[in-house]
């Protein structure tokens, strides 16, 4: 897995981010980005490439990540203004009871919710309704602190050479 990060510098969220993919793709395959395709759920992906790629963006920041499995980033900055009240519509039971706990409520929130938003990239699925079906931890080690952002890259494990996916989500 490979993460790239920059600001954007008036740049929208959009170009900083296919910007720093092809400058990944670039550096880890020696070739100019191929073509990319949209499956039905919105997931982008290329064809025919055993690359993966995922894109987000703040409003100050982009970052993406490239692997050889499938992969979902996200990203929020933690001084955003977040309605703690959404707590109560996006969080399982479990995550509810690490929040409550929790001493910084905003932190704890955007940790579950870059959590979410990652794995509904990982999936393709896409965010539908509320996303309280989950089970994350406040202390899961795929969400790390970036220059002032919350970022969280969930993985499916790489197939072996030639093997199928199984189609099981690491989460």
């Amino acid at each position: 897995m490979i993460l790239g990060g920059c600001d954007l510098n008036g740049r929208s969220g959009h170009e900083a981010g296919r910007a720093l993919l092809s400058e990944l793709y670039l550096r880890e395959t020696g070739e100019a980005l191929p073509p990319i395709l949209i499956a039905p759920g919105g997931k982008p992906y290329f064809e025919n490439s055993p690359w993966h790629f995922s894109i987000t963006h703040t409003k100050r920041r982009a970052f993406c990540v490239l692997s050889r499995g499938e992969v979902g980033i996200d990203a929020e900055e933690l001084d955003r203004n977040i309605q703690l009240k959404l707590a109560e519509k996006i969080l399982s039971p479990g995550e509810k009871a690490q929040y409550d706990a929790a001493p910084d409520k905003t932190r704890a929130l955007l940790t579950f919710w870059v959590l979410k938003e990652a794995l509904v990239k990982l999936t393709g699925e896409g965010l539908r309704g509320y996303p309280n079906h989950t089970n994350f931890s406040l202390t899961d080690p795929r969400v790390r602190e970036i220059r002032g952002c919350l970022v969280a890259i969930l993985e499916e494990p790489i197939p072996p050479e030639g093997g199928e996916r199984s189609g099981t989500h690491v989460i």
